[in-house]
C-alpha cells in the first residue's frame, strides 16, 4: 500500500471480465497500457460466478459483469457503467439480417445457438422467453463463445447475446429485440473496505472515458 502511494508507476493490477464486455474491456486496455507501460496487467475471462469467487479470494482488483448475473452481495462495490439491449445476432446474409426489429415470439420459429448452462447470458434469455410464456428452438448449447459466433457466421442458426458481445470485427448482424425488460446493466465489482489502488482508479476513469466516446 505504502509502494503504491509513493509510486504510481509501478506495480500489477489484476481485471476480471465476462465474455460479452471483452469489447468494452480492450479500448480502455489498450490506453492503459500504453499509457502506462511500468504498471504489469493480467486479464480474466470467466463466468460472473467464476469471477465472484476470485474477487471473495482478494485475486481480482475487480470485475466487469451484468448486474443480475449474482445475487448482490453487501461486501462488494457497484458501480454501473452503461446499459445494453440483448440482440438477435446473425450472419449478414440471412434472412433474419434483413429484418430491422424482431420479437421474442418470431426468434422462436429459429434455430438458436446459445452459451450453456454456467454463463449467465443463458439463464437470462431462458427466464426472458419463460417470462412470455414462449419456447425457444434451442438447438446447440456451448461453453465456448467464440465457437458459438462462428456457428453463427453460417447462417444455419442464430443467437441472442448483449449487443456489446459483439463488434464490427466479427462480421455478424445484430437485430434490436423487441419487448420489455431486455436491457442489461454492465457494472464494475470490486471488494468494499480494500484498499484499491491509484492504478486501478486510474483504469476506472479510462473506462468510463472510453465508453462514453
Amino acid at each position: 500500500m505504502l509502494r503504491d502511494l509513493h509510486n504510481f508507476q509501478t506495480g500489477k493490477i489484476t481485471i476480471g471480465v465476462t465474455y460479452g464486455l471483452r469489447y468494452v474491456l480492450t479500448p480502455a486496455l489498450i490506453r492503459f497500457a500504453t499509457q502506462y507501460p511500468q504498471i504489469k496487467i493480467k486479464v480474466v475471462f470467466g463466468t460472473s460466478e467464476e469471477l465472484i469467487d476470485k474477487l471473495n479470494h482478494l485475486e481480482l482488483d475487480f470485475a466487469l459483469s451484468f448486474f443480475g448475473d449474482i445475487a448482490v452481495e453487501k461486501h462488494f462495490d457497484y458501480q454501473n457503467l452503461f446499459c445494453s439491449p440483448m440482440t438477435v445476432v446473425t450472419a449478414p446474409d440471412s434472412a433474419l439480417a434483413q429484418k430491422e426489429i424482431i420479437t421474442l415470439e418470431q426468434i422462436t420459429q429459429y434455430p438458436l445457438v446459445l452459451p450453456a448452462k454456467g454463463y449467465m447470458t443463458s439463464k437470462f434469455v431462458h427466464d426472458l422467453f419463460e417470462c412470455h410464456g414462449l419456447s425457444p428452438n434451442i438447438a446447440i448449447e456451448i461453453n465456448d463463445i467464440p465457437t458459438l459466433l462462428e456457428l453463427v457466421k453460417t447462417g444455419n442458426w442464430h443467437t441472442i447475446l448483449a449487443k456489446t458481445s459483439v463488434s464490427q470485427k466479427d462480421d455478424l448482424a445484430t437485430i434490436p429485440l423487441l419487448g420489455e425488460n431486455i436491457d442489461r446493466t454492465a457494472m464494475i465489482i470490486s471488494m468494499k473496505e480494500v484498499y484499491q489502488k491509484k492504478a486501478v482508479k486510474e483504469f476506472y476513469q479510462i473506462l468510463h472515458e472510453e465508453i462514453n466516446l
